[in-house]
């Protein structure tokens, strides 16, 4: 039923108070439903807000408002939202239940990785099993921490079954963007007669008709102008309109309105109206103390503020508007403003809240303070602890402007230039940096002044924007701090593999670099010999240095390494097994990196952990399981707003399927991606893609094409000397194997040296299209031989078929119909299409009857649907699959209900893989 939406200062305003009322109702109904109030100050956000609250009956509310002087400090305001829900923080899983404590400072540990925080809210808010629906409000949500907007924007794309309304109001024009690709709701103003209906509601006297319509149509319909303005008019100029008019924007009309009001109060009254607008908390026992400390009598003070109608004092202070609270800080100068901090400085219990005093003590502060200073650095040590990286920047960033001693300044300078780099605020952070240069730098800090140049280069740009820098602050690292300096060349020499190409130093200079580094120690370590064996297979040549390389990447498939070293270096250790033909290292280190990532929370690294294990997953012949790792992929992209790895995850997977549209939708976002133009490796992994899709379409001259592109640049490993094999095949099926006799001669002596049974069979593939009669024969035979001791099943149909073809042109049907069934049902099972479909041609013309398939079944099931009936049947709980697809598990049990429905069954034991595979949409 809809409410008539009568209270005070609520006019009209019917199509939204009818659309708030129908998503009350979805969520008492077990809907998650989520909204976006946008307008000007003074349209009517915070009013429909109360109106939402007032008619939530049966719905526990939780309310959070942001605060503009709190927007430095990460997750103000989502503890803000979250704190009457903490009593069911131990329900949570362990690792979500650590991350929330330590965010919210509720115990010590390492910063949590902001990604599982937001898991960690979304099951907070959705797990509340059978209970009452949530109603989360967040009032000023412009003023947000950017940590805590991140994280509910996160958990906003996420909700769909769980109860649970999530509206925001957002003042526009907003300094940044926020909260966007949500649902939203524009306010407008009222209409003329609304507005006319609510100005006689506040002039208590007559009013001309002309300064009526006068200010009708200047308001524009905004209700808080209409309420406001008149009470700065005299009774003259509303009776005539005699005055000066107001040419400012609206909004400072108000709040210059405001300001008169609060200049015009008692000196104690507006006195507590600083401190409330300073100390944003609304702490009302604080703002008593500290105003008791300035002298003022804080009794009187609270009943003659409160009687201005400009705040309300409750458990908290709340300011009738946001623009009142800069309204009265705009009425202080410099030192009140200053006093002010101090009182509440003073107020606040070190023990208790340490942070805000520090930070209340810096705006006391009249000048350089080490003091303050320290106090501030310690502050940044607690937040970065609980991951508050915005703050932490923020607090280093004051300390070193309070920073008397100038070698002291520069260093705390490039602390803060390292916390705004890992905040994202790039700018910044090169601006800090620029000013540490300027200080008093060491050797030491001016390598590390160079190294994060590099870094923020790197981020901002490109690979190859940030690599001269890397590369030079790593040898200037080197003589004194020889960990410090091999992480430098490690990320180094993977950003030169990224930028290929197109890098402006190129992987052989960071490769000499690494080489000429002297060794000081006796014993390398495991990273040092990854490193020094990486370099020489770049300075000497893949044939001289992948029997090192492999030995070093078996060395970490083998050795205990500790977890930190592992998330540091198995991304690099993963790459490197691909390229010396390691299945099994590939295999195994893949595994444990995705796993080592989810157990820690690392979302940021399980992104990139996810591209290498799926990539091992589809030469493994296992496109279902990469599809669910891509979907867990696009999951952490859609909560984040990146869709880059799930676009090359496709990148990967789409081109066995055989599926032209998708993986040229796939080539094609991640070419025109902005932060990805100076990087090599995407145009070899693009036509690499381009190639395998089209030999298995057996459109061989666009196969060739994109192979040579492909594998032009043979120094970035990896899918470069994949391309190779591409090229032979679809040159050898166009009659031109001698523009290919180069390629596999290359590949022939790489397979030698690397010498594993995946490489060998490979390469005993490729001399046998280069080859004829009896030789040829022998070696598709070895080929298939060899891999049939691998896990590279995918190669190993590929040799199958060839094989097929070959045997097939020279007459041998029987023999081809052999190795071509055991081809076909492989790539069927697989789920590559296009190569199943080239083996039943051939199988059809070397005499066999294949059963086609029926007319395929309805496409019932969605993506998301299929890939949690995937998980499900593998035997993962609910949790567990919105863990990896970061849903909540209300989402997943209302996504398997539907399952069960459109399969006609009643429980994960019914799943059929197969079934799946045929009710999903294309």
């Amino acid at each position: 039923m809809e409410r008539d939406g009568t209270r005070a200062g609520l006019i009209g305003r019917r199509t939204e108070r009818r659309l708030l009322d129908g998503l009350l109702a979805h969520v008492r109904t077990g809907r998650s439903e989520v909204l976006v109030l946008r307008g000007e100050a003074g349209i009517g956000k915070s009013e429909l807000l109360k109106y939402l609250i007032e008619g939530a009956a049966g719905c526990r509310v939780v309310r959070a408002s942001g605060v503009q002087s709190e927007m430095e400090l990460s997750y103000a305001g989502l503890h803000q939202l979250c704190a009457p829900l903490l009593g069911r923080l131990d329900d949570l899983p362990e690792p979500q239940r650590i991350a929330l404590s330590t965010a919210f400072g509720m115990q010590s540990g390492p910063a949590p990785d902001r990604f599982l925080v937001g898991l960690s809210t979304l099951s907070l808010l959705a797990g509340r099993g059978g209970e009452q629906p949530l109603v989360c409000v967040v009032d000023d949500a412009q003023w947000l921490d950017s940590v805590s907007a991140q994280t509910l924007q996160f958990v906003a794309r996420r909700l769909l079954a769980d109860s649970l309304l999530l509206v925001f109001a957002v003042r526009e024009p907003a300094s940044r963007d926020i909260l966007t690709d949500l649902p939203e709701l524009v306010l407008r103003g009222l209409t003329e007669d609304e507005s006319h209906t609510l100005l006689d509601s506040v002039v208590p006297g007559p009013i001309d008709p002309g300064v009526r319509e006068r200010i009708v149509a200047e308001t524009q319909g905004n209700p808080l102008a209409l309420l406001e303005l008149p009470r700065g008019l005299t009774e003259v100029e509303l009776a005539g309109g005699f005055g000066e008019p107001d040419v400012r924007p609206l909004s400072s009309q108000i709040e210059s309105g405001f300001v008169r009001r609060i200049e015009a109060l008692p000196d104690r009254a507006r006195h507590l109206l600083i401190l409330a607008a300073v100390e944003p908390v609304g702490d009302v026992a604080l703002i008593r103390r500290a105003g008791e400390l300035l002298g003022t009598d804080a009794d009187a003070a609270l009943t003659e503020a409160e009687a201005s109608g400009l705040i309300r004092f409750g458990t908290w202070a709340r300011f009738r508007h946001p623009l009142v609270r800069s309204a009265a800080y705009r009425t202080a100068d410099v030192q009140e403003r200053r006093r002010v901090h101090r009182a509440l400085a003073d107020a606040i219990d070190a023990d208790v809240d340490p942070d805000r005093r520090a930070w209340h003590l810096a705006g006391a502060a009249t000048g350089p303070d080490e003091a303050v200073a320290v106090e501030l650095e310690r502050s940044a040590a607690r937040a970065q602890a609980r991951g508050g990286i915005a703050a932490a920047a923020a607090f280093l960033h004051r300390s070193m402007e309070l920073t008397p001693d100038p070698v002291r300044r520069s260093d705390r300078a490039l602390a803060a230039a390292r916390a705004k780099l890992q905040a994202g605020v790039f700018e910044a952070a090169r601006e800090l940096v620029e000013a540490a240069e300027l200080g008093h730098l060491d050797e030491v800090g001016a390598a590390r002044a160079l190294l994060l140049r590099g870094q923020i280069m790197s981020a901002s740009k490109s690979a190859s924007a940030g690599l001269p820098m890397l590369l030079d602050a790593a040898g200037r690292l080197q003589p004194h701090d020889a960990a410090l300096a091999r992480q430098t060349y490690r990320d180094a020499i993977y950003a030169a593999l990224t930028a290929g190409r197109l890098a402006k130093g190129g992987v052989r200079d960071v490769a000499e670099a690494v080489l000429s580094t002297p060794r000081h120690r006796a014993a390398p370590t495991l990273e040092d010999d990854l490193l020094t064996a990486l370099s020489h297979v770049i300075t000497d040549g893949y044939i001289k240095g992948a029997p090192a390389l492999r030995q070093a990447v078996a060395a970490f498939h083998k050795e205990e390494v500790t977890d930190e070293a592992r998330l540091g270096w198995l991304p690099l250790v993963c790459r490197m097994a691909h390229s010396v033909w390691d299945f099994e290292a590939w295999s195994v280190l893949s595994a444990r990196l995705v796993e080592l990532a989810r157990e820690a929370g690392a979302l940021t690294v399980l992104s990139s952990a996810l591209l290498l294990r799926l990539s091992n997953r589809v030469f493994a012949g296992d496109l279902p399981g990469a599809g669910l790792l891509v979907a867990e992929a696009r999951a952490i992209g859609e909560a984040t707003g990146s869709s880059f790895f799930a676009h090359y995850g496709a990148l990967v997977v789409e081109p066995f399927k055989g599926r032209e549209a998708t993986t040229r939708g796939a080539i094609d976002a991640i070419a025109q991606d902005r932060l990805l133009q100076g990087e090599g490796k995407v145009l070899t992994a693009t036509q690499w893609a381009a190639a395998v899709l089209y030999n298995g379409l057996g459109r061989y001259e666009e196969a060739l094409a994109a192979a040579v592109l492909g594998c032009a640049n043979p120094q970035e490993l990896g899918l470069s000397l994949q391309s190779r094999i591409e090229l032979v095949e679809a040159a050898v099926r166009l009659g031109r194997a001698q523009e290919a006799a180069s390629e596999a001669h290359t590949v022939e002596e790489m397979a030698q040296a690397a010498g594993t049974p995946w490489a060998l069979g490979v390469a005993a593939g490729v001399r046998a299209l280069m080859s004829e009669d009896a030789a040829a024969d022998a070696l598709h035979r070895e080929a298939v031989e060899l891999l049939d001791t691998t896990q590279a099943r995918m190669d190993g149909a590929r040799a199958r078929l060839r094989y097929g073809e070959w045997l097939r042109g020279r007459g041998r049907r029987a023999d081809a119909r052999a190795q071509l069934s055991q081809a076909h049902e492989t790539f069927s099972e697989a789920g590559a299409q296009a190569f199943a479909d080239r083996a039943r041609r051939e199988l059809e013309a070397a005499g066999a009857r294949v059963g086609r398939r029926g007319a395929a079944a309805p496409a019932v099931l969605t993506a998301q649907e299929a890939e949690i009936a995937r998980l499900a049947h593998s035997g993962l709980t609910n949790g567990e699959i919105g863990a990896r697809l970061v849903l909540s598990p209300h989402t997943v049990e209302w996504h398997l209900r539907k399952v069960f429905t459109k399969l006609g069954i009643s429980s994960r034991k019914e799943i059929s893989l197969q079934r799946l595979d045929g009710r999903q949409h294309s």
